[in-house]
């Protein structure tokens, strides 16, 4: 033991020598108090430790959800500089139920990717990058123009209201 914890010690060791010494009358007056408040403590602090493990597991929960919301929060409030899309998805064919290939644009290389359920293995890494052309817009029906006529009329009525 160190010498500069010494003193430390000793002033935790002799209040429990002194309560060693105590007469034996003294212990015996002191014997039902504690006995009494034993039993009381016992009966009357069930409810009081439901109500604490309550209170400690709607407080644990509570703090789950904060921080849920919090991190959904800062999330969404990332400048669209903050996101990385150095790689983009170009094209996509699937080769079966659950296989696919993938083509990846990765900064200025792109792969050509195998894709099943229990693996992704790089097929082919492209020297050459391939264009790949816009798709064109959906064809307009007639469903699509009567909706976005309907829906010009109902701002409009909104507004003049």
């Amino acid at each position: 033991m160190k010498p500069t914890l010494f003193p430390f010690w000793l002033a935790f060791l002799l209040p429990a020598t002194a309560l060693a010494e105590q007469s034996p009358s003294s212990q015996q007056a002191l014997a039902p108090a504690v006995a009494s408040l034993g039993r009381g403590a016992a009966t009357n602090d069930v409810g009081g430790q439901v109500m604490q493990l309550l209170l400690g597991l709607l407080l644990v929960i509570g703090l789950i959800f904060l921080l849920a919301w919090l991190a959904r929060r800062v999330q969404q409030q990332l400048p669209a500089g903050a996101r990385n899309d150095s790689i983009q998805l170009l094209a996509t064919r699937p080769l079966g139920p659950r296989e696919r290939l993938l083509l990846v644009q990765v900064g200025k290389e792109q792969v050509l990717l195998g894709l099943t359920p229990g693996s992704i293995e790089t097929l082919h890494v492209l020297q050459e990058p391939v264009e790949i052309a816009p798709s064109p817009a959906p064809a307009s029906g007639e469903f699509a123009r009567r909706l976005r006529q309907v829906l010009h009329t109902n701002r409009t009525d909104d507004k003049e209201s």
